[in-house]
């Protein structure tokens, strides 16, 4: 299919990019700017570098030939590649009197086509430490703002073989207020792009691709009840149907009735799913571990036991499915470097090797918002594409401290009631992510005549696009105080309830 190139200089907004340009129908990747690209390919329809942190008057700057690139398609340079562009080409980026963050409006000077369609004044979101405060020679400015003379430009016609478009500002973020149109005239009126890319398309091409690489070979696949998992699994199940079996694993830190319930919903999938009550030999491991990085390993490692028992009782597999989406891909090969500690929860690592299976992973080319449209495009009823994210250590990582089965039911008992009233009141669609911590802390309470000493349950719900960053959700009081009685009349052994009011970051989704 076609796509767009994004160059990664290591900008946050960067995944924002690619999202904005999937958001159009058009398929895009990111790779780091250093990354070798055969740009002869045909599917290649552009290419975009993105913003950084780095200036490009820093010795360590991260350097890009970018001629080579114009040679063979159009480019679009964004802030930290605008101004690369302009230093590379022979202009001049100088340190701004202050840094420029925030709102601007910016003032077209020459009609082009990168700005067609986009008022002659309009908002646009800046973030640089630097300024272009002079063009190359064969480049023409297109628009300034009152505090910077270069906010867009572009190379004049027969300048390269290929044209580039710059622009100071980010048309990603929802700040840029005609962003989206700036974008879409670079994709379609540039670079070429039909805007094909969409979920049903997607799901054609990916059966018919997994059928060609698997043809008659046997798949397993570790089942979580998630998003990612669900949407792997029917895709494969559309593309070899029987030759995929699905191991379901219960570790005794899913919510409550959890294990039945997902695994009922599997049957009427139409899914073959072995679920697998390991619950025992999770919590035994796990008996006094309080540290939240061995409290994961423990269940790593258990979960690979119990996954390769249950796989060697299968003939003939030759292929392990994992659920995993961009963002895990991304972050492995960014332009940080690959993240120092992988949670558990992310993927099954060692597996494949341990089970001297092949990997294939159907979704590793969606974002998590990208996967649910799959899902409800595959008709996955709601229960699935609309579940919030559940961290693969469950309950571990949501009791705080040294783990027993004792404060476990109790963060269940607790969770069933929180996410049953957010549902039962409309919120539960409304927030992202969702769940209850039980805190290692007993404080003294009242209840009747009798003085009590209990546990203390905090709630936790936040809106997020993809986990990167989060802000806590703002529940009304009314609905608050009705979860909060009712935990503390139905759940013996909580006698106060609080409720979480951090953003992400500084402080993280999950409390360990």
């Amino acid at each position: 299919m076609e796509k767009i190139i994004i160059f990664d200089f290591g900008s946050q907004y960067t995944q924002l990019i690619a999202r904005r340009l999937r958001e159009l129908n058009v398929f895009s990747e990111i790779h780091p700017y250093n990354k070798n690209i055969d740009f002869d390919d045909p599917l290649i329809k552009g290419v975009i570098l993105s913003g950084s942190p780095f200036s490009v008057n820093d010795e360590n700057r991260l350097i890009l030939d970018i001629e080579p690139i114009l040679e063979k398609k159009p480019v679009l340079g964004i802030c930290y590649g605008a101004q690369l562009t302009a230093s590379q080409f022979g202009g001049k980026v100088e340190k701004s009197d202050k840094r420029e963050y925030g709102k601007a409006s910016i003032t077209t000077l020459e009609n082009d086509v990168i700005l067609e369609g986009v008022s002659a004044s309009s908002q646009v979101w800046m973030s640089h430490g630097d300024s272009i405060t002079a063009v190359p020679e064969g480049f023409t400015i297109l628009a300034n703002t009152s505090s910077i003379p270069v906010a867009v430009f572009k190379s004049n016609p027969g300048r390269f073989k290929h044209d580039i478009r710059c622009l100071q500002f980010h048309p990603e973020v929802t700040h840029t207020l005609e962003g989206e149109q700036i974008l879409d005239n670079f994709i379609t009126k540039i670079a070429g792009c039909t805007k094909d890319w969409t979920p049903d398309s997607f799901i054609d091409s990916t059966v018919a691709a997994l059928r060609t690489q698997l043809k008659d070979d046997k798949v397993i696949l570790g089942l979580s009840g998630g998003v990612d998992s669900t949407v792997a699994a029917m895709l494969l199940n559309k593309a070899i149907g029987k030759n995929l079996t699905g191991i379901f694993v219960n570790n005794g830190l899913l919510r409550k009735n959890e294990f039945s319930e997902v695994l009922e919903s599997y049957k009427e999938l139409g899914l073959q799913v072995v679920g697998v009550d390991a619950s025992e030999d999770f919590l035994s491991e796990l008996s006094g571990i309080s540290d939240p990085e061995q409290k994961r390993k423990i269940i790593g490692r258990v979960f690979i036991e119990v996954f390769e028992a249950e796989s060697k009782k299968m003939k003939d597999v030759k292929w392990l499915a994992q659920g995993t989406i961009y963002p895990d891909v991304i972050e492995s090969v960014s332009v940080k470097g690959p993240s120092a500690t992988i949670k558990s929860h992310h993927n099954v690592g060692g597996l494949p090797d341990k089970l001297d299976l092949e990997l294939v992973e159907p979704l590793r080319t969606l974002f998590k918002d990208e996967v649910r449209r799959v899902g409800n495009t595959l008709g996955l009823p709601h229960s699935f594409v609309g579940r919030h994210p559940f961290p693969g250590p469950g309950m571990a990582i949501r009791v705080l401290g040294e783990l027993t089965k004792e404060k476990i039911q109790l963060n269940q008992e607790a969770d069933h009631i929180y996410i049953s009233k957010l549902k039962s009141s409309g919120w539960y669609d409304k927030v992202w992510q969702a769940g209850t911590i039980l805190l290692p802390v007993k404080s003294v309470g009242v209840m009747g005549d009798e003085r009590t000493y209990e546990y203390t349950i905090a709630l936790r719900a936040v809106n997020s696009n993809d986990g990167m960053t989060a802000e806590w959700t703002n529940l009304p009081y009314e609905l608050l105080g009705e979860i909060s009685n009712e935990i503390i009349n139905q759940v013996k052994g909580i006698n106060r309830v609080v409720y979480d009011i951090s953003t992400k970051p500084p402080a993280t989704i999950e409390w360990e």
